[in-house]
Formats: structure tokens, sequence, C-alpha cells
């Protein structure tokens, strides 16, 4: 007895506790994994300069509980079909990573890293006399943060800019997506349906909002490039769709 005259609590053993404690932490781990943040990587050369092949990324969910992406920001979604090879796909097969991976300690596989270009009811064109995309009508500059390669133009697949083309309205519930290294990248512009083209399925462009997973916010690794991700301010100025 204490001298308050309640019984003394009986302590736990170590081991008892040593294994509350890890079930308490695994429970938050997979609860801030579905709904709050959670970790990736970028696997390929696509979106660069921003973002290099196998830097660590989070992403927060929050924004998109009662909303959807918005223009000018870069997200991670899943495969909506065939745009990722089988080896980007397979996600980690060491144990210790395939088990972290389910807490949202180590990057999944099956998953893409794109900036939203244009939201539903958008049209986007490619592109104007300074090779600078068009969403409803308003041209983006995207020099801070678009690599262009050899491409004179901000819109280069599927035809290098040798021909514009223009695509929407996008449909409710999709968005369009594009890397930021466009010579590199096999994003929703690859997908677009060219005239002569008969194997293309129309609408294989859009990214169902379902399948976005959140939004990028830090770049986390490596350390010495740490910094906040945010939306560049050439997407304030698109009007909404007529």
């Amino acid at each position: 007895m204490t001298r308050s005259g309640r019984p003394k609590r009986k302590q736990l053993p170590l081991w008892q506790e040593t294994v509350l404690l890890l079930s308490v932490a695994l429970v938050l781990a997979v609860v801030i994994k579905t709904f709050f943040v959670q970790a990736f990587y970028i696997p390929s050369e696509s979106m660069e300069p921003g973002l290099i092949l196998n830097d660590r990324i989070l992403i927060q969910k929050v924004s998109y509980w009662g909303g959807e992406p918005e223009r000018g920001e870069v997200v991670v979604f899943k495969d909506p079909g065939g745009w990722l090879p089988p080896m980007d796909s397979a996600g980690p097969t060491n144990p210790i990573a395939k088990g972290m991976a389910k807490i949202g300690l180590y990057p999944t596989g099956g998953h893409l890293v794109k900036r939203v270009i244009g939201v539903a009811g958008d049209t986007i064109e490619c592109c104007d006399d300074q090779g600078r995309l068009l969403v409803n009508g308003e041209p983006l500059d995207e020099g801070a943060y678009v690599k262009r390669g050899e491409a004179s133009c901000a819109g280069p697949m599927p035809t290098q800019c040798n021909e514009d083309w223009e695509v929407g309205p996008i449909p409710a519930g999709h968005v369009f997506v594009m890397g930021d290294n466009r010579s590199q990248s096999a994003d929703s512009s690859a997908k677009m349906c060219r005239p002569d083209e008969t194997e293309c399925v129309p609408g294989d462009e859009f990214v169902p909002v379902d399948l976005v997973v959140g939004k990028v916010f830090v770049l986390l690794w490596p350390a010495d490039r740490f910094r906040w991700n945010t939306r560049p301010d050439t997407f304030e100025d698109v009007p909404d769709p007529s």
C-alpha cells in the first residue's frame, strides 16, 4: 500500500512493456501512413531538375481529404495501367524493406510522380510562340522548374514540338499530368491519341483523382538538397474553364 492508502500499481515486466510500446508505435505508423504522411522515392528522371532519380520525398494526404489536386501541385499517384514497366511496379523485394513499406517508412513501387497541369474542365494547348503551354488560354511561365532539354517547347510529347496539340475539356474526376523533364517523361501528353494512331484508347491520358495518393510537400533526402515543395505562382493566373 502507498501512503495515500491506494494499492501500488503493478509494473509490467520489461519484455511486456517493450512489446506494448512497439505495438503502439506500429499502430501509429500505420495510421500516419494511411491518413497523413507517406514516404516515396523518385523512380525516374522525369521530374528533373527539381527532383532527381532516387530522391526521397514525403507526401501529405490531408489536403485531399475533402478536395482534389490543384494545378501546379506535384502529386504521387498509382499507375493507371501500363504507365510503368514491370520492374518499377514491383516494389521492394527485401523482407525488411517490404515490412517498412507497409507502414510507410520505405517507398513502395507501382507509383508515379508528376505535376498537375490541368484539372476537370480545363483545356490545354501546346504551344504559344514562346513554346509555353496554355491552360484555358493562359500561358504558363515554367522556366523556373521545367527542363526542356533539346525540345523547343514545354510540351514535347508525343511529337517533340513538331506539331501543336490540344486536349480537353478534362473530364470530371480526372487530372492531366506532366513531368518537369518534358522530353524525358512518359506522362499524360505521351498517352494522347495522334490522328494516325489506331491502337490508342482516347481518355487514357487522364489520371483519375481516386488514384492520387497525395501531394509532395518536402524533398527529404539527400539532406543537402532538403527543401519544401511549393506550388509555382504561374498557376495562380490560370482562369477557370469557361
